[in-house]
């Protein structure tokens, strides 16, 4: 058996199968032949050992607790990046210069208008729509302003879809928000830097002037950074499953954002928030929500604890749990819920039942907490997500379409139904 080989031994029969390395961490066993050699097809719930794409994007170690952007630990670009300069590297592959650095930045502000005409399209839902709902459909919508935009083997058309994506996501989101509450839009202004306008759009109203802390700003970029791309997930899985179809970067995304919106991945964080609520109500007793959360039987759980892939601490939550506290300690904040998930995190972080099981916070505790220290409402919180995964689902999309070994996406099955039945007429049944 040559070294670059494997050999699957499957019902008396051997079928040799090509391993795949990667630069770093697991290596692939190539199984396009496996049905064909074998007659047998894998079954794999979750796909937790299966790939589905070779990637150079993003590597997630969740042993060692590692994650890095196209090889630049998440640690140093949280520390030194900007959001865009993140969404740049994620795209083109490599840091800009200061030059390509700020054409990219000029692009961006000088495409977060929307149509006009999109402001009927918000005025359409009801005031209690969940801004995810409007996220995912004004996505699509934007599609339709665009058709010449819309090949997604047109490498103009790919990044100038993308330029408009990264650009107006805030501007959807704020308008969703300003929607929900009753209040009037604020347009994006040319004279501010990607977070602190996103930040006015939320916050401000047309009849004052608001000036938003740096500070607060900055807060928000190094969320944005944190969530910017972690490999395979079920949201990037779906943009690329959606994608593989020739499905333009319009639509494939907003497939991603309702995926997203699912409590087990991107809605966690509002998860932890409604926990943390709960608490609250119940007195204030985090003592006894500990114990509910270690008993068996009881259907309780404590939200933004443990990590499917992370088995040691998410590095992530690592650079947002100094981040969380410095927030709290600049704006003062007198939460008692805030109180509630310092007081959770203190248990979590000392208590064996938790440390033996890898049970640490993880970074949707801290960014829920983050968040509504920040003023962001909880139905917002997921919409936050999805702009800063954002320039992550591009950039496996834009891999995924470029990649010659690409194929539609079209899983097998096992079949467990019934073999074969005869048609009986309605009075015979």
């Amino acid at each position: 058996m040559s070294e670059d080989r494997v050999t699957l031994n499957a019902v008396g029969s051997a079928t040799e199968l090509d391993l795949v390395p990667g630069t770093i961490g697991d290596t692939g066993i190539d199984i396009n032949r496996l049905r064909s050699a074998t007659g047998k097809v894998t079954l794999d719930f979750g796909f937790a050992n299966t790939a589905g794409c070779k990637s150079k994007i993003t590597y997630v170690n969740g042993e060692e607790g590692i994650l890095r952007y196209r090889g630049y630990p998440i640690e140093q670009l949280a520390e030194h990046s900007t959001f865009l300069e993140v969404a740049y590297l994620l795209f083109h592959g490599d840091l800009p210069t200061g030059d390509e650095l700020a054409r990219f930045q000029s692009e961006i502000t000088h495409h977060t208008l929307l149509n006009e005409e999109m402001k009927k399209f918000f005025d359409a839902f009801p005031k209690s729509a969940h801004p995810m709902a409007i996220l995912s459909s004004a996505t699509s919508a934007l599609a339709t302003f665009y058709p010449a935009l819309q090949n997604p083997v047109d490498p103009y058309a790919v990044e100038q879809s993308a330029l408009r994506l990264i650009a107006k996501m805030p501007t959807v989101a704020a308008m969703a928000y300003k929607k929900s509450i009753g209040l009037p839009y604020v347009y994006p202004r040319n004279d501010l830097n990607y977070s602190t306008n996103f930040l006015n759009m939320m916050f401000s109203l047309p009849v004052e002037d608001t000036e938003v802390d740096p500070v607060i700003a900055r807060a928000l970029d190094v969320l944005l950074i944190l969530h910017a791309d972690h490999e395979q997930n079920c949201s990037t899985s779906t943009v690329r499953l959606v994608g593989s179809s020739r499905a333009n970067l319009f639509a494939s995304v907003s497939a991603g954002i309702s995926a997203l919106w699912g409590p087990l991945h991107g809605g966690a964080n509002q998860q932890v928030l409604e926990m943390l609520a709960q608490i609250h109500e119940d007195g204030h007793d985090y003592k006894k929500a500990i114990a509910r959360a270690k008993d068996k039987d009881d259907p309780f759980r404590l939200w933004g604890f443990g990590h499917r892939v992370y088995k040691s601490f998410d590095p992530r939550a690592t650079i947002l749990r100094n981040f969380t506290h410095d927030v709290l300690d600049r704006l003062g904040a007198d939460d008692p819920l805030l109180e509630i998930a310092v007081q959770l995190e203190d248990v979590a972080m000392s208590d064996d039942y938790f440390i033996e099981r890898d049970l640490y916070p993880n970074v949707d505790f801290y960014s829920g907490i983050t968040f509504r220290a920040l003023g962001f409402p909880v139905r917002m919180f997921t919409v936050l997500f999805a702009i800063g995964r954002l320039p992550g689902w591009i950039a496996q999309w834009k891999e995924m379409v470029e990649d010659p070994d690409t194929r539609i996406g079209r899983p097998r099955q096992i079949y467990q139904g019934e073999v074969l039945r005869d048609y009986l007429p309605v009075t015979d049944r």
